[in-house]
């Protein structure tokens, strides 16, 4: 393979990892609305346990949205993130061996100060 061509699938393969780092960054953020949701229920419940707020049937029907909804998100933003962290370890591990494919060579001289 030439050199153009390493270069080439290796720029891909680094466009690759920003996007799943992107992916990941936004599973973060799913992952901390899911805990909030499921806070949020659990408190709401709470309140209606000990008759902070009066007991109605939507509220229960709320609380256990939050609770059961939050549950689900998390579980499952969870498997995402862990399949995306992978991907990315394997894009990584790809790149590193094009780059030991290519003819590199060492630079050597006098360092010079610019300033």
């Amino acid at each position: 393979m030439t050199d153009s061509t390493l270069r080439e699938q290796i720029a891909r393969l680094e466009t690759e990892v920003e996007r799943l780092s992107d992916s990941v960054s936004r599973g973060r953020k799913i992952a901390v609305a899911a805990r909030v949701a499921i806070g949020a229920g659990c408190v709401l419940l709470a309140s209606l346990l000990v008759g902070a707020i009066g007991v109605d049937g939507l509220s229960l029907i709320i609380s256990a949205i939050l609770i059961i909804g939050g549950i689900v998100l998390l579980g499952s933003n969870e498997t995402t993130m862990k399949q995306t962290l992978a991907r990315i370890e394997e894009t990584e591990r790809l790149r590193a061996a094009l780059i030991s494919q290519m003819e590199l060579t060492l630079v050597s001289g006098p360092r010079q100060l610019l300033h």
